[in-house]
């Protein structure tokens, strides 16, 4: 497979910078087989039934994006610089690694301030990122955080506006719950009370697992044969609860959906030769690709993901590409709006049909 096979053409007119309010009157591609509906998010519970498992990512997103001040001695004066930041995950010791702009000029011992009660210390510099050791831990310095920190958007929401404080609604889901991921889960944005207590009244059931993304799931695939990607790891914990919930819904022959794909990611990390899921708490960089054989899946509800990436891919081994093909020509044709922001669709193969 080459990456030139997980390409197609979007109007830029179509990426969504603001969801849909209320959150699940967004539209809603379902794709049953080789059938597609075009309907809303709040429509869920037409096509799915009762004893369905879906499985919610319950990671919650933390403001990673900083703006602060660097300050150097010179023979001239003291030089005062801008510095982003942008945390992408924790390094031992409580330190942070991130992303910075401009990285070139910084310097290890450096301090940031980003405001009187929060600065830094750069510990360690490479070509792509740094180490940061900041001056508060634990509770400190989540309340600092959320104080001057702001929602870390996608790029490609970040180059057509900024950030701001209703991001800090709208980019996080109703049920998160473990602080951990610079990105948010974004099928799970479309739900909200209303659709959730519909859902749990005609018998669907939930399982929550945590899976911390990463700023590693927006980097482009640079390798023309895809097989040669190597995927950023990830934190994620399936407790022994979920794996149960899972594994039980598997042997009554209930369908188990999950919600997003890092969701289906980390139960099918999980999942063993047999389908049955164990718990888990560690890392994984599994990437699904067409080939890749689903062991507890049935069905992904997801957002329309980016050309030429990896969550395309996925999508692409859950229902075949020539489907995926017809699914987003079909979406574009309709104007969906794509991506974070974006509608969503509910992806059921023949199998689970």
């Amino acid at each position: 497979m080459r990456l030139s096979d997980f390409d197609f053409h979007l109007p830029e007119g179509l990426i969504a910078t603001r969801p849909a309010r209320p959150r699940s009157a967004a539209r809603l591609l379902v794709a049953q087989g080789d059938r597609i509906t075009d309907a809303q998010v709040r429509d869920l519970p037409r096509f799915l039934r009762p004893g369905d498992l879906l499985v919610l990512n319950d990671t919650r997103v933390i403001p990673a994006r900083l703006a602060g001040i660097r300050t150097r001695a010179t023979p001239q004066g003291d030089a005062v610089a801008k510095v982003e930041v942008t945390l992408t995950e924790p390094a031992a010791g409580g330190d942070w690694h991130a992303l910075a702009r401009p990285l070139r000029k910084l310097k290890p011992g450096e301090r940031i301030r980003f405001d009187d009660a929060l600065s830094a210390e750069v510990v360690a510099l490479s070509e792509t990122g740094l180490t940061l050791r900041f001056d508060s831990a634990g509770q400190d310095f989540d309340a600092a955080l959320a104080r001057v920190g702001a929602m870390p958007l996608p790029p490609y929401i970040a180059a057509l506006r900024a950030p701001d404080d209703q991001d800090r609604t709208d980019y996080q889901t109703v049920w998160a719950r473990h602080s951990g991921a610079v990105a948010a889960p974004t099928a799970s944005l479309h739900f909200d009370d209303d659709l959730l207590t519909a859902l749990r009244g005609m018998g669907v059931e939930f399982a929550h697992v945590t899976l911390h993304v990463g700023a590693g799931t927006f980097l482009p695939v640079k390798t023309d044969d895809v097989s040669q990607h190597r995927m950023h790891a990830e934190r994620g914990i399936v407790t022994p609860d979920a794996a149960a919930a899972i594994t039980t819904a598997r042997a009554e022959g209930r369908r188990v959906i999950a919600v997003g794909t890092t969701a289906l990611r980390l139960i099918e990390s999980a999942a063993g030769p047999d389908g049955t899921v164990r718990p888990f708490d560690g890392e994984t960089d599994i990437f699904i690709r067409p080939g890749h054989a689903f062991r507890v899946t049935d069905g992904l509800m997801t957002n329309f993901h980016l050309p030429r990436s990896t969550l395309l891919m996925l999508v692409s081994a859950l229902m075949g590409r020539d489907r995926i093909r017809a699914i987003y020509a079909h979406a574009i044709n309709e104007s969906y709006r794509f991506f974070s922001y974006g509608d969503a669709s509910l992806l059921l193969p023949e199998r689970s049909c």
